[in-house]
Order: structure tokens, then C-alpha cells, then sequence
């Protein structure tokens, strides 16, 4: 059995819009637009959108980004703007105040869930908006990131911000966490606010979200983030197995993986779990077994994208067998840890 990453059904809820007069356009002029990936196209909304009376949902930068210092990128290139290995419910549909490709995400199953919960940054670049939006709009603690060419990501509602306006971020920097700021008197549920747009001209400018190199899928998708999976594994054999399990041995599997065996003393229970230290997020041969002495043993093998387990068994007085495999390497114990 596995839970690799929460996917309970997000909670979209709605964002209110501020009704004051529109400000002025945007105070730094963004470079003209790269031709988007033709694996994932961007094409403007059909009908375009347009703005209703009195929005005012394109702030000014409060940070000016020069060209030649920031990297163009395409939009392909855009992760889940959460932590590796998390699911989150995307919802574009269910508030009334979008205008055409915005996503508002969720995880948790009730109001305030996700309240806290860590935001980092979809692709690298500039920020150019840090600030709570006030009455103009109903964005509140909103974070606005330049990503060259064009290309802009925003992150509203936010519950706190962790990064400055001029500040340079890193793809998967935390940016701050996700909250339930707007403007005064809108009684909102925590969920974030998250849209990427090319160019001026709200709302035609924007575009459908891509993460890791696939459109979403509109209107509602569920997605595991795979930003910045690369260097390190978001599960722990502990996590796996449980609260009141402890590490008592564990064998490397070359450089592919883990292989662990946990004990409960509060009821007698092993664990076994293989955490992956290679190839993360892509599905992969591993396994992990536990047997007890004089019982058949139990395996749990597949392609799996973080960890194979847990698998479980009553021990307490027993010797047991013990072992997994991640890549090429496998480890296979006697029958030990008797007691």
C-alpha cells in the first residue's frame, strides 16, 4: 500500500474582486513575447475575456526587471508551485470571479486545511510584486514573478510572504504560504490563487497554466508537483511506516535507494520501506518485503515514483527476514532482530 503525497479533493472557493477604479497599466514594460513551445501551446482565450466594470486586477510592478538580467523562458519550463511529492486539486471553474485560465488549489478536505501550507515558485525569476493588495483588489498578500519574456506567474491569498519586490528566486524558493488575504469584508476559505500571463492587457493576457511540460486540464485536474524533485525525497521511512516506528536497521541499495526495517513498541509491529534516492518522481521498479518467522512473507513491488512500502507484520518475540530493492541493487537479510 502507498500514499505517495495527499490527494484529497481541494476546496475551491470564491474570490472577491475589488471595485475601485483601474489603476494604470503596468509600470515596466515586458519584453515582447517568445513563440510558445509547440508541445504545449499558448493560445489567448476564445472568446477573449474581457475585464468587468471597475476591476482592477493588473497592479503596477513595484520592482523594475532589466532585460539582459533575467532568462527567458518558455512555458513549458513552469512546475507545481508546491513542495515535491504533494497533490493538489486544481479548480478553474468555480469562481465566479475568473475571467478565463486562473486555477485556484486546494488539498485539504475542510475550509482552512491548507492554511500555512508552503507556496515556492513555479519557474525562476524576478519579483516584481510583494504586498498586500489592500481594497484595490481582492488579490490580498500577493506575490508577482517576472519570468522574462513576457512571461509573468502570480501567487494571491497568500497568508504570508517570504520574499521581497527586486528579489531574485530560484525555481522551487519558497515564495511565502498559502492563506485567505483579500480586501476588507471578503470572507474567503484558504486556497491559492495561482495564473500565469504573457504580456499587458488583463485578462486576454491570461494563459493557459503549464506544469512540467503538460497543459493542465481544464477545468479540474489533481496534480502531483514534481518541483524540484531532482535532489532529494520528500518521504522518510518514518513517514511512510507511521507515527511510534523507529528506525532499528536499514541497507543501501547502491545509489538507488534505501531499504529500512522500523519497529512499534507500543504493539509489536516491523515495517519495512525502500525510499528512493534516484530517478524520484518517475515510476520505477522497487520492492520492499517483511518476513516473520514461520508466516508468509509479504512484498509490496512495483514502479513507483518515491518509495515502495510500508509493509507491516507482527514481530514482537519473532525473528525476522527482511529486504527491498530499488534499481539494480537488492538487499536480502537472515532471519534477525529475534526478540
Amino acid at each position: 500500500m502507498r500514499l505517495n503525497g495527499v490527494l484529497t479533493a481541494g476546496l475551491v472557493l470564491l474570490l472577491g474582486l475589488g471595485s475601485g477604479a483601474a489603476t494604470s497599466a503596468a509600470a515596466a514594460t515586458l519584453p515582447a513575447a517568445p513563440t510558445p513551445s509547440p508541445t504545449a501551446t499558448q493560445s489567448s482565450p476564445t472568446p477573449t475575456p474581457t475585464a468587468a466594470a471597475g476591476e482592477n486586477n493588473d497592479p503596477p510592478n513595484e520592482a523594475a526587471v532589466a532585460e539582459q538580467s533575467v532568462t527567458v523562458l518558455a512555458s513549458t519550463n513552469f512546475q507545481l508551485p508546491f513542495p515535491c511529492g504533494q497533490a493538489w486539486a486544481g479548480n478553474s471553474s468555480a469562481s465566479s470571479a475568473h475571467r478565463a485560465y486562473e486555477i485556484d488549489f486546494n488539498r485539504g478536505g475542510s475550509a482552512d486545511a491548507d492554511l500555512g501550507d508552503t507556496v515556492i515558485a513555479a519557474a525562476a525569476g524576478t519579483v516584481v510584486i510583494s504586498s498586500h493588495q489592500g481594497s484595490t483588489n481582492g488579490y490580498g498578500n500577493l506575490v508577482k514573478i517576472d519570468h522574462g519574456g513576457g512571461w509573468t506567474s502570480f501567487y494571491a491569498h497568500l497568508n504570508s510572504r517570504s520574499v521581497s519586490a527586486g528579489a531574485k528566486v530560484s525555481q522551487g524558493q519558497k515564495i511565502g504560504t498559502v492563506g485567505k488575504t483579500s480586501k476588507p469584508g471578503n470572507n474567503i476559505s484558504a486556497h491559492l490563487h495561482y495564473e500565469v500571463r504573457q504580456g499587458e492587457g488583463y485578462p486576454g493576457n491570461i494563459r493557459k497554466a503549464v506544469f512540467n511540460g503538460s497543459t493542465f486540464g481544464y477545468p479540474t485536474q489533481t496534480l502531483t508537483s514534481k518541483n524540484k524533485c531532482g535532489g532529494t525525497n520528500p518521504h522518510t521511512a518514518q513517514s511512510v511506516c507511521g507515527s511510534g516506528y523507529t528506525v532499528v536497521d536499514s541497507a543501501a541499495l547502491g545509489t538507488a535507494g534505501t531499504v529500512y526495517l522500523l519497529y512499534n513498541n507500543a504493539n509489536g509491529n516491523n515495517c519495512v520501506a525502500t525510499i528512493k534516492k534516484t530517478s524520484l518522481g518517475t515510476a520505477t521498479a522497487t520492492t520492499a518485503y517483511l518476513e516473520v518467522q514461520g508466516k508468509t512473507r509479504v512484498t509490496d513491488s512495483g514502479n513507483f515514483t518515491y518509495y515502495a512500502g510500508p509493509v507491516r507484520a507482527a514481530a514482537a518475540g519473532k525473528c525476522v527476514k527482511w529486504g527491498g530493492k530499488a534499481g539494480s541493487s537488492a538487499y536480502n537479510s537472515p532471519f534477525e532482530h529475534c526478540g
